[in-house]
């Protein structure tokens, strides 16, 4: 009688054997949702720091190039206070993107709202960039190197474009489209249908600027939610 002895001799002891556990399942951290927070309130300062960049809205001087002119060169500190904190926010917006792609994808399989709902953030955020793009042409000493008009139309610049966040308005209509599917809370799709329908038609028609407001406000309030009011996504 001929005895066989099978020995199994793994050439990694830390990789669990295939149909035991694994351990305890990692937990899903939310702290992404930091960055959402961040990003609506610095929304809403980039809203309050470029307005205080406000010669050519001045009615006593709307008209006088030159005195716009030397509004704005007395606006330096109101200049770099807007480009730091948009800078911010574009940053921020980044990341809660990020977070909100992966945290919309554990719940739809195979669709295309996660992404769509991330881009609409980073288009956001490259936006509000592009509205700070100007400023260190005319944050110092531009009375010496800066013709009057352009000086206008840099002001025109600054309350106009960085308040241009259509693109959150498409997110929030992604995240009311997640809900139909049953990836977050009705809330939040509720939330974020009323808050994203307004910064679409806000940004659709001419007054694009007012975009701003219900989009930075929409960014912080689901933040918030997914920050301390995910709890049945956590726990599952």
């Amino acid at each position: 009688m001929t005895t066989h002895v099978t020995t199994r001799n793994p050439v990694r002891s830390d990789v669990p054997v295939s149909g035991t556990p694994a351990g305890p399942a990692r937990r899903t951290s939310s702290r992404w949702a930091l960055a959402g927070v961040a990003a609506g309130v610095l929304g809403f300062g980039t809203m309050v720091s470029s307005s205080l960049i406000n010669a050519v809205y001045d009615k006593s001087i709307v008209k006088d190039e030159d005195a716009i002119l030397a509004k704005v060169a007395d606006q330096s500190v109101q200049i770099v206070a807007f480009q730091v904190v948009a800078s911010l926010a574009a940053l921020a917006l980044v990341v809660f993107a990020a977070g909100l792609h992966r945290r919309l994808a554990a719940r739809l399989d195979d669709s295309i709202v996660p992404m769509v709902a991330s881009a609409g953030l980073v288009g956001t955020a490259v936006v509000t960039v592009l509205g700070t793009g100007l400023n260190t042409e005319f944050a110092i000493g531009i009375e010496d190197h800066v013709l009057a008009s352009n000086a206008a139309m840099f002001n025109h610049w600054t309350g106009t474009i960085p308040w241009c966040w259509l693109l959150a308005g498409l997110s929030a209509l992604a995240v009311f489209s997640a809900w139909r599917q049953g990836a977050v809370p009705r809330w939040m799709g509720i939330t974020s249908l009323v808050l994203g329908g307004l910064t679409v038609v806000s940004g659709v028609a001419p007054v694009q600027y007012m975009a701003i407001l219900p989009g930075a406000l929409w960014v912080l309030v689901l933040s918030v939610g997914f920050l301390v009011g995910d709890k049945a996504y956590r726990a599952s």
